[in-house]
């Protein structure tokens, strides 16, 4: 388990939860706030017994990778850090709503992993759903994204980055041309605002504010870039560079 994968989402309900007195929405938040923090201290000791403590029986997990765990899963992959790994993180925005014995909370945290002398800084999105029993509040769901951002850019050449201006087609009717400016590329189709991108490693750019997306180039078995594909995760669409021999 990584460091900053635990969470979880959704909604339950609880037989005896009409039963509880609620609590002050103030103290409701500030206890809220506090167990989450314990969950996340107790991830890098890999204490599974906090975690144990705070959630649900029929608690589940969903994490970044879109792995599904029900709460025995999960406590069985709490394990401390490896040799060479020290690391925490640290609730840095909290957002509370509460509605009758159910609450739901949204944090982003800040991970901290010293990895073998190398410093790793990663942000997490989690949606937490909690619920109020006999027992207290207890966490009966939960969703981490990792929140994306934009790689750092490599600088190329004048000439190198020029070598992918020209025409690109989707279909006859779809065209753009691309050109290179400062130290990165625009993209223009009529009727539509310029895009500017900036490379990531030769032949692939990224758009600034857009992590999920890449533009990559093809070139065929001469080294002639003849498109490039629009990819947003692991999905291509191609665009064919006008004049090419494919």
């Amino acid at each position: 388990m990584s460091l900053g994968v635990l969470a979880f989402s959704v909604t339950f309900a609880r037989a005896d939860a009409a039963t509880v007195k609620p609590e002050p929405p103030d103290q409701t938040e500030a206890e809220l706030r506090t167990n989450t923090q314990a969950l996340l201290d107790a991830i890098a000791p890999g204490d599974a017994s906090v975690w144990d403590r705070l959630l649900d029986a029929r608690a589940f997990q969903v994490d970044e990778n879109d792995v599904l765990r029900y709460k025995p899963e999960l406590l069985k992959e709490l394990r401390p850090l490896g040799p060479g790994l020290v690391g925490h993180l640290d609730i840095d925005d909290f957002h509370f709503v509460r509605h009758g014995e159910v609450a739901v909370v949204t944090h982003e945290d800040n991970e901290y992993l010293d990895y073998h002398g190398q410093i790793i800084r990663s942000r997490f999105r989690v949606t937490d759903t909690w619920i109020h029993s006999s027992a207290g509040w207890r966490e009966i769901a939960s969703q981490v994204l990792a929140v994306l951002q934009d790689p750092p850019a490599q600088k190329l050449s004048e000439k190198v980055l020029c070598g992918y201006s020209g025409t690109y087609e989707l279909t006859a009717q779809i065209k753009g041309t691309m050109r290179c400016e400062n130290d990165g590329l625009v993209f223009e189709r009529a009727g539509r605002p310029a895009r500017h991108f900036h490379p990531e490693l030769p032949d692939v750019f990224f758009e600034p504010g857009q992590p999920r997306t890449r533009r990559i180039f093809v070139r065929n078995s001469h080294g002639q870039i003849t498109g490039f594909v629009d990819r947003r995760e692991a999905r291509d669409v191609l665009w064919h560079r006008a004049g090419t021999q494919r």
